[in-house]
């Protein structure tokens, strides 16, 4: 098997999604929107072969991620054991692949639990009622906002895009993204995936708006029937209580049907971490970085 290495384009984006929809665990890094939005700050290139498609990563540093397709369907003792033989190194692995390769019979294999790759899982039903001890600063900091501002929700699309990019500019010159790589980062990418709204497809989004001017807003998107993804969450430092804000009243409109939202990872970040810690998770989907040698 030889792999043909070529940019992501938004043009096969149906047909990578027909693909994800094969893999028995659905994580926040292979939604078509990180690929794709992420592509040039990773270096990520696909290639595609008669049943998966292989993700490259080349910044900061060359490995595989999962192939993405019908896994339980593949013979990976053959795969690995001929295309990857010695070294090759695949990160970001959902625990159910980690799985399937772990009793496929290929022996040489390096497993290595990575702890700030795990997708973060959360009830919609918890963080939409906010019941319990458990959530009560979130809900008095909620409260705060509603009584403090007269707002309005309006859900995100392509006619408010350029308000969004406002807001996340100032959000950058607050937080002082030049100063962050991955901030940085972030901020092109947040653009990049903005700008081409109406293109990508299951896009969710909502704005709260105060006086004409957004407070808040998230990106979103159907990652499962249950499970919904949540990608940026932005709020104005000036509107006390606006990400809580923005986190419940979202998910009050958009958040039916829907067991459960995943809000990705924290990347060790030990702020990040505290910060989706305090919203009581309800699982991880756990991933893992392996190494494949000969045996």
């Amino acid at each position: 098997m030889t792999l043909q290495f070529e940019p992501i384009t938004i043009d096969q984006q149906q047909d990578y999604l027909e693909h994800f929809r094969g893999c028995t665990q659905r994580a926040s890094d292979y939604s078509f929107v990180n690929l794709w939005g992420w592509a040039d700050e990773y270096g990520l290139m696909w290639a595609w072969d008669e049943n998966l498609v292989w993700i490259r990563q080349t910044k900061p540093e060359t490995v595989f991620w999962a192939p993405v397709g019908p896994w339980k369907d593949i013979d990976w003792k053959k795969i690995l054991g001929s295309e990857f033989s010695g070294p090759g190194i695949f990160i970001r692995i959902p625990e159910d692949l980690m799985s399937i390769w772990k009793n496929c019979g290929h022996v040489g294999l390096s497993i290595e639990e990575t702890r700030g790759h795990w997708d973060y899982l959360y009830s919609v039903e918890e963080l939409v009622g906010l019941k319990g001890n458990r959530f009560h600063k979130k809900k008095n900091l909620l409260s705060q906002f509603i009584k403090a501002y007269k707002y309005d929700y309006i859900p995100l699309g392509h006619d408010i895009v350029e308000k969004a990019l406002s807001m996340q500019e100032d959000w950058c010159t607050w937080r002082d993204c030049e100063a962050s790589d991955t901030l940085s980062s972030e901020n092109r990418v947040i653009e990049k995936v903005l700008r081409a709204w109406h293109k990508l497809q299951g896009l969710k989004g909502g704005a709260v708006v105060v006086n004409d001017k957004i407070a808040a807003y998230t990106v979103a998107e159907s990652l499962a029937d249950d499970t919904l993804l949540v990608h940026f969450e932005k709020g104005n430092q000036d509107y006390k209580g606006a990400y809580q804000a923005i986190n419940q009243i979202f998910l009050g409109h958009n958040g039916t049907g829907y067991k459960t939202v995943n809000r990705e990872q924290d990347l060790d970040d030990e702020g990040l971490r505290k910060a989706k810690l305090s919203y009581n998770p309800v699982g991880f989907l756990k991933k893992y970085r392996i190494k494949i040698s000969d045996k």
